[in-house]
């Protein structure tokens, strides 16, 4: 009786890797996504890097915060 009880799990296990081996194969490749690559630019006061859309631009120069933009560049 085990002896057909175990038949009966491999044979199970068998088909179960089938069908998920088959419906990969389904599956349309991934597309890579669209890297954005942004430029980093540095704090003119503390020199932290940081990518440009997130940096305050004033006077020519980039700053991470408002208050190292008030106190200016070091």
């Amino acid at each position: 009786m085990i002896k057909i009880l175990l038949l009966i799990v491999i044979g199970f296990a068998v088909w179960a890797l089938i069908r998920a081996y088959q419906r990969s194969l389904n599956k349309p490749p991934i597309q890579p996504r669209d890297q954005v690559v942004e430029n980093m630019v540095k704090c003119a006061h503390c020199g932290v890097n940081m990518p440009r859309s997130e940096a305050i631009f004033s006077g020519g120069e980039f700053f991470c915060t408002p208050e190292h933009k008030q106190l200016g560049k070091k």
